[in-house]
């Protein structure tokens, strides 16, 4: 299948080719999921570091301006500056995937420090008294970094064993605005180098974004398992405004077939019962999605868009140039392709083919 973001022009390729799903689901006992989700990896927060490379710009002219007063002409109360951050923070970092609280602020001088709260995580934090600077994380000047702390560099890229054929797998929340961000970029990597890769696209073993989200997973699973053929122009049309009804009839989606189709994966996998349930629900929160329960557990898979190639986790920036950089490097010998040129501008997160100059790193989890 298809992310986290893909150019919008018209390919007229072949759907992505991969390996069909073939699920099989066990009914556990709550024992059993409880040590389950423990094993799950814990989530970072990566909203941070969308805003790191600012924060290490403002230390340095703190150091030389002794302190943070030429950056406000006046102070605010620590409630306001409070108020302030937490509205910055929920509506364009976390954007309805979490919801931040301040669990204290003090008043250290010439800056305020937070303590935050997101989905359970503390999380140390500045505001400026002016309430106009936010900084998610200081470092204090006065003390060494230990060996091989790292600062705002990128993630080093995991090993994965190369391969004449890599396969790529991409998990992702089909409402995600991170997942589909990485699917319009990925989608554009993957139908350049069209059946040298095997790729599939998968979703994570549970839901954060509603009944929605559920019922266009199971049709887009149906989709690639019976109408593969036409996955990718559904999927093109999905991505531009999430109007899946509308995409079933833009891609000539046979709609009876595709009721049959998921009727007999909700009974297979148990999805809407578990959806009406709610304790069968990840940490009493978000319905389980268990198509891809096995491969999941086996690549511990937490968060919206996660990205595994040939059997380990990798890390990309999300345009389609980043992407088939990633894919390219698991070839044992790249093909021509790989040469070729892609738009190196990330797609803006959620809906829509706006083309952001950053690539963002940030993930939908628990």
């Amino acid at each position: 299948m298809s992310e986290e973001h893909k150019c919008e022009h018209n390919c007229e390729h072949e759907g992505m080719h991969t390996e069909e799903h073939k699920g099989g689901h066990e009914h556990h006992s709550s024992e059993h999921h409880g040590s389950e989700h423990r094993k799950k990896q814990e989530i970072e927060f990566n909203y941070w570091y969308v805003v790191t490379g600012v924060l290490v710009l403002l230390l340095v002219i703190s150091f030389f301006t002794s302190g943070f007063k030429s950056f406000g002409s006046g102070s605010v109360s620590k409630e306001e500056a409070s108020q302030k951050t937490l509205d910055f923070i929920n509506k364009n970092l976390l954007q309805g995937q979490a919801t931040a609280s301040v669990k204290e602020i003090k008043d250290e001088g010439n800056i305020y420090s937070m303590k935050l709260s997101v989905n359970g995580q503390e999380i140390n934090s500045y505001v400026s008294k002016d309430g106009k600077l936010f900084f998610p994380q200081a470092i204090d000047v006065t003390q060494p970094l230990a060996a091989g702390t790292a600062s705002s560099s990128p993630q080093k890229q995991a090993e994965f064993t190369k391969s004449d054929k890599p396969t790529v797998e991409l998990f992702v929340m089909s409402h995600c605005p991170y997942g589909t961000q990485a699917e319009k970029g990925i989608l554009s990597a993957v139908e350049k180098l069209g059946n040298k890769v095997d790729f599939e696209l998968k979703f994570v073993y549970y839901a954060m974004h509603g009944e929605v989200e559920v019922k266009e997973e199971m049709n887009q699973v149906c989709i690639w398992n019976e109408q593969k053929s036409k996955f990718n122009t559904y999927l093109k049309c999905f991505l531009k405004e999430g109007k899946g009804e509308e995409c079933l009839a833009t891609a000539g989606i046979d709609q009876d077939k595709l009721k049959v189709c998921v009727k007999k994966l909700d009974a297979e996998f148990r999805i809407t019962e578990q959806f009406n349930d709610k304790t069968t629900w990840l940490s009493g929160r978000f319905p389980k999605f268990d198509v891809f329960k096995a491969d999941n557990e086996k690549y511990s898979v937490a968060g919206s868009p996660t990205l595994i190639i040939n059997g380990a986790e990798a890390n990309s920036e999300r345009s389609p140039a980043a992407y088939l950089k990633t894919i390219c490097d698991a070839f044992n010998t790249p093909p021509a392709e790989c040469s070729e040129s892609l738009p190196d501008k990330a797609f803006s997160p959620g809906f829509g083919y706006t083309q952001d100059e950053a690539s963002a790193v940030a993930q939908c989890g628990n």
